[in-house]
């Protein structure tokens, strides 16, 4: 990444030399995670019961839920999607998250889970 006679670049030298990998798209994380996904194999551990179905759940809910179907969304735009506060949101996403419906993923995004 640059002239060992620059000291600008130690860092970045020190860590391809530990191993670092290039990552420039997220293409490029989900690859690494995959290799990680086999390393752990069936040591890790899985849900024994599906979330029930969400039409046990009030319209809030669902709304939010159909809301998510585009993707990890991040508690702001799940916000303007539904018209609710963000206290609301949050609460509800705790809740949600609690009984299988949806998951936190890195960035501060939710997405919901397929049943």
């Amino acid at each position: 990444p640059g002239s060992i006679h620059n000291p600008l670049v130690k860092g970045c030298h020190a860590l391809i030399r530990q191993g670092a990998k290039l990552v420039e798209t997220a293409a490029d994380v989900l690859e690494e995670l995959g290799a990680l996904a086999a390393f752990v194999g069936d040591g890790a551990e899985t849900p024994t019961a599906a979330p029930p179905a969400s039409e046990a759940l009030d319209e809030d809910y669902r709304q939010l839920l159909a809301a998510m179907n585009d993707g990890p969304l991040a508690v702001d735009s799940l916000v303007e999607r539904c018209g609710l506060t963000a206290e609301v949101v949050s609460s509800m996403l705790l809740i949600l998250e609690l009984e299988g419906y949806v998951a936190a993923v890195p960035g501060g995004l939710y997405c919901r889970l397929k049943a």
